[in-house]
């Protein structure tokens, strides 16, 4: 059965390279990780007050599309 399995998985792959994608890898921070989320508030304590941070949250609110959020 791995064998049927790995052709699926080889199949998907190839039809994705077919349509012009390409496999990449992307290494994020564990968020299950012990720390994280004081790291989280430790970096953010850090902008507090700041006008660059104010400023591009202000942007990102402005051209964000929220419609249909609740």
């Amino acid at each position: 059965m791995s064998t049927n399995t790995s052709e699926r998985v080889q199949k998907h792959r190839q039809a994705l390279r077919d349509a012009g994608m390409r496999p990449i890898q992307i290494w994020v921070p564990d968020t299950r990780r012990a720390g994280f989320a004081e790291e989280c508030r430790r970096q953010s304590r850090l902008l507090r007050g700041d006008a660059l941070e104010a400023e591009t949250l202000d942007w990102l609110e402005s051209v964000a599309d929220t419609e249909g959020w609740k």
